[in-house]
């Protein structure tokens, strides 16, 4: 038999290591960077996504959020424009035409005074959104402010304001509407807004309260404080931000009942006055012409209920996102 080469040792080790080991060596390590956290969780981690971009990403994927998102943002773009799709002067009228029905170039008719409904429709969006709006951010801050401070200082202003918020939550809304708005004689919104914000903000300031004791009892607001950060640096830095997300979500749902509220006051009489172009003044004008001209009263009462739901629909997408026991 042929004798066999003595086994060179030194030459097999160089051999692999020039080819197979290092190969399989760089294999190993790019498998490692792909896996995330690497061996026994020591590579790179994946950054956790905070409540709020969370939220983004369900939203982005609830069609409730995008189909209300999209009729509110239609609504607040003929608000502002209204003359985008609407040529006629919603005070313009012809008394010729009262009660008539659809003509070409009015596709809503008439209302009893003549005047063209399609143009008060698309013109009392301006005065809903308006009051919705504005009503929503004063009660938002007002009961926001009283009600964190409240909760995060607790004692005797904490009691005393809890005394007033039972207080406010005696006064049935429409009743306290109709004695606080008969004595005013101005025909502007800030009346109906004012009145608003005096009856809403108990709602959101115990909300307000509730959460922000909630979390100034989490460790991190207790390291914080132990840490030496004063009150103010605690309740803008640390409890605000994550004590916020009950407040949107009631305030948002809130803005709805805000519009549907002054349309309510304004059928009865006590909220806005003519010849402000709203959907409550315009469906009280037609609640007496309801059997002989049903339609006087179908597209504002339509639109009014329209708004509403789209607000509400947008409030309940958020509280389900904004939500962590639904996580």
């Amino acid at each position: 038999m042929p004798e066999q080469p003595p086994y060179q040792r030194e030459g097999a080790i160089a051999a692999t290591g020039a080819g197979g080991a290092m190969d399989l060596a760089t294999s190993e390590g790019a498998t490692l960077e792909r896996t995330p956290g690497g061996p026994e969780g020591t590579g790179p981690q994946e950054k956790p996504r905070s409540l709020w971009s969370d939220a983004w990403r369900d939203l982005r994927r609830n069609p409730v959020f995008i189909v209300s998102g999209l009729l509110i943002l239609f609504l607040v773009v003929i608000s502002l424009w209204p003359s985008l799709i609407a040529t006629q002067n919603p005070l313009k009228c012809d008394l010729a035409k009262a009660q008539e029905g659809s003509q070409p170039g009015h596709p809503f008719g008439f209302d009893g005074q003549g005047c063209d409904v399609y143009t008060r429709v698309v013109y009392g969006t301006r005065v809903s959104i308006s009051v919705g709006v504005c009503a929503t951010l004063g009660v938002a801050i007002l009961g926001s402010v009283l009600g964190g401070l409240a909760g995060f200082f607790g004692g005797v202003g904490d009691s005393f304001l809890s005394r007033i918020t039972d207080i406010f939550f005696a006064i049935p809304v429409v009743l306290g509407g109709l004695v606080l708005l008969s004595v005013v004689t101005s025909n502007t919104i800030w009346p109906v807004i004012g009145f608003m914000v005096l009856l809403g903000w108990p709602q959101i300031s115990r909300i307000a309260r509730g959460s922000v004791i909630t979390i100034k009892q989490n460790d991190y607001v207790q390291a914080a404080r132990a840490l030496g950060a004063s009150n103010s640096r605690l309740m803008l830095r640390h409890i605000t931000p994550n004590a916020v997300a009950p407040v949107i979500v009631v305030a948002t749902i809130a803005l709805g009942t805000y519009i549907a509220l002054e349309a309510t006051l304004s059928y009865l009489g006590v909220g806005l006055k003519p010849p402000t172009v709203s959907w409550g003044i315009d469906i009280s004008s037609a609640s007496a012409y309801i059997r002989t001209a049903p339609h006087m009263l179908l597209w504002p009462a339509g639109a009014l209920a329209i708004t509403v739901l789209a607000f509400i629909m947008l409030g309940d997408a958020v509280r389900d996102a904004l939500d962590p026991k639904l996580r």
